[in-house]
């Protein structure tokens, strides 16, 4: 009898946890569904000001229009929604938090292996400390061509955007990349 009632317990877990992993892999769907369409929309804000301003005046798409988009999404769902990097241009609002630090870290270690970056993401199910558990999901930010005009290595940049850096962003750490890299990610941490 005692081993009919742990093999049905053992049943149960396993069926219990096949219905977990089942229900994460559907949140996440819904996750990337709504949180990856905003990257399109900061790149595509960003070449067309680059277009019409040059790069200098392309600096509010990053430094208004990108975190507003951000913000806006954060009220729609409730989700903690974010760009973070290693390298921030703005510490306050691109400062990874330790496991965004560590998986930003294995983003390089994957590129550098060669694994290309826009196909790099990760995600995990965290307990918040408080008996709650979180989604956090990370989607890696490759440098492209347009991003190098403004992150490239410092030499490369113009005296008029490195002026209106120093003055948008007196603690800029975000030059020195070349197109290819990991330039940082979009973060998520959704409640679960």
């Amino acid at each position: 009898m005692k081993f009919k009632s742990l093999v049905l317990l053992c049943s149960l877990l396993a069926a219990a946890d096949l219905a977990l992993a089942q229900d994460i892999d559907a949140v996440l769907a819904d996750t990337k569904k709504t949180a990856l369409p905003l990257l399109p929309k900061v790149v595509g804000a960003m070449q067309s000001a680059v277009a019409a301003k040059g790069t200098a005046g392309a600096i509010p798409v990053c430094r208004v229009e990108a975190p507003a988009l951000l913000h806006e999404m954060r009220q729609q769902t409730g989700w903690n929604i974010k760009r973070v990097s290693l390298k921030t241009r703005n510490a306050v609002t691109g400062t990874p938090d330790a496991w965004e630090a560590k998986q930003l870290a294995l983003f390089n270690v994957r590129a550098a292996n060669g694994e290309k970056p826009e196909q790099m993401e990760v995600s995990e199910v965290v307990s918040d400390g408080d008996g709650k558990r979180s989604l956090r999901y990370m989607k890696a930010l490759p440098v492209a061509p347009v991003c190098v005009q403004c992150h490239g290595p410092a030499a490369t940049l113009s005296d008029e955007l490195k002026a209106a850096l120093a003055r948008d962003y007196p603690d800029d750490r975000a030059t020195g990349y070349h197109a290819g890299e990991v330039r940082g990610a979009l973060s998520v941490r959704r409640p679960l």
